[in-house]
């Protein structure tokens, strides 16, 4: 099992706040570059804590939480505030990894038995500060959560985790105070401990790449990404570099060819912010520091020759200068020919019913179907559902070829009356992997 070391960011107002007790501005309080700091240096995971105390105030947090999980670049864990199903569903739906339910709330083990029939009992952990409460309720946490995060270095409340870690394959993280690397290495030798958080990981002066060095000499396991090539072995062009073809992790678009010297190159590996070298600035170019715009590292691939990288990445944003997303769009030929990439023909469909909501088209029946309303297009999403149905009792599959099809033009056009991309539908899909 891999330690992993998770930051957290305390959030009160939108901005992050120290913790728990007195809760002054953690550094300038600015919240997405501190995620975007924790992402390139080290953390396995960000933990991220909702202060808000009312609705209204959550809401603005949720959003908040959803530029993170963008940011971050890493697995998102939201905890505080959770007090309904909904709380949860807008969590996960926002991009977090996992939600932290409060143990401490004795109508959150209703919400974790909810939570977990809903969502799946890898995506709910629960959090606590008491050994009772975890006894209390133990055997719900063994059917209902994937993890416990332990706020306290207890001994009391780490033994009776430990005694439940061993029987049901949980995984713990501890969230302390304690300040001595050499002291958290050894709670991290204890074996049921997955992970740690708390104000050491948090520090932005806490080197944590270092750090998990420091436990890997002492025989942890922990996740360092390290190339399998040595630059050394790379055939370099003239001016000592490498080309770099980055690809779009989930469509396989083509965004941008740049280059890598040695030290973008190590750069890249160790913070997994995709970073080039600037031949017409002649310096060191890590992709969005001042657009936003970054580039999470998905691969990278060496070609037969050692010559070329294949980059495959989460786009944060338009990846060209000029705005476009990918570089790759001044057309010089085109045969005509038919689309069977899928994701591609669903944008492309998705796209003519957006131009067609924003410049309405006489005799459109797309342009009918959003004049007369969201009932209007609910009633034809609930009419072609019912097609499918039929249509599947029909012994020849070609029918419901043609039904799916319809279905699927009709909830298109209910995304784009919802606001809902396809972006947000596949990120939800590769969510549940």
């Amino acid at each position: 099992m891999k330690k992993k070391m998770i930051p957290c960011i305390y959030l009160q107002d939108n901005k992050a706040v120290t913790g728990f007790g007195q809760r002054n501005l953690f550094g300038d309080g600015e919240v997405l570059p501190l995620a975007s700091f924790y992402g390139e240096n080290g953390a396995d995971a960000l933990l991220v804590f909702d202060f808000s105390t009312d609705d209204q105030s959550h809401e603005k947090a949720i959003a908040m939480i959803k530029n993170i999980c963008l940011y971050a670049g890493i697995p998102v864990y939201a905890a505080g505030n959770i007090k309904r199903l909904e709380d949860v569903k807008k969590l996960l739906y926002a991009g977090c990894e996992k939600v932290v339910l409060n143990l401490s709330r004795s109508e959150n083990e209703k919400l974790l038995r909810e939570a977990s029939g809903r969502f799946g009992k890898d995506r709910i952990w629960v959090s606590t500060l008491s050994a009772p409460d975890v006894l209390l309720a133990s055997e719900v946490i063994r059917e209902k959560a994937e993890g416990i995060l332990c706020l306290d270095d207890d001994e009391t409340l780490l033994s009776t985790v430990s005694s439940l870690q061993e029987t049901s394959g949980l995984s713990v993280i501890l969230l302390t105070d304690e300040q001595e690397s050499y002291r958290l290495i050894s709670l991290l030798t204890m074996q049921n401990l997955s992970g740690l958080s708390g104000s050491f990981i948090s520090q932005k002066e806490t080197d944590i790449t270092a750090f998990k060095k420091r436990c890997q000499e002492q025989g942890l396991s922990v996740c360092l990404y390290e190339s399998d090539i040595r630059w050394e072995d790379l055939k370099l062009n003239s001016d000592g570099m490498i080309p770099v073809v980055v690809q779009d992790n989930r469509t396989d678009q083509v965004l941008m060819v740049a280059y890598m010297n040695q030290e973008a190159f190590e750069t890249t590996l160790r913070t997994g912010r995709m970073t080039y070298y600037s031949r017409s600035r002649q310096t060191l170019w890590k992709k969005g520091e001042t657009s936003g715009h970054v580039q999470h590292v998905r691969s990278l691939t060496l070609d037969c020759d050692n010559d070329t990288i294949l980059a495959r990445v989460s786009q944060v944003g338009p990846a060209c200068h000029t705005g476009s997303y990918s570089c790759f769009f001044k057309n010089i030929l085109e045969k005509p020919s038919r689309d069977a990439n899928p994701l591609r023909v669903f944008q492309h469909v998705y796209d003519v019913i957006v131009d067609r909501k924003e410049n309405p088209r006489e005799g459109s029946y797309t342009n009918y179907l959003f004049d007369k309303g969201i009932d209007k297009i609910l009633k034809k999403v609930g009419e072609e559902c019912t097609e499918i149905v039929i249509a599947a009792k029909n012994p020849d599959a070609e029918e419901i070829k043609y039904e799916i099809a319809d279905f699927l033009y009709h909830a298109m056009v209910l995304m784009v009356e919802k606001g809902v991309t396809w972006e947000d539908i596949t990120d939800e899909l590769a969510r549940r992997e």
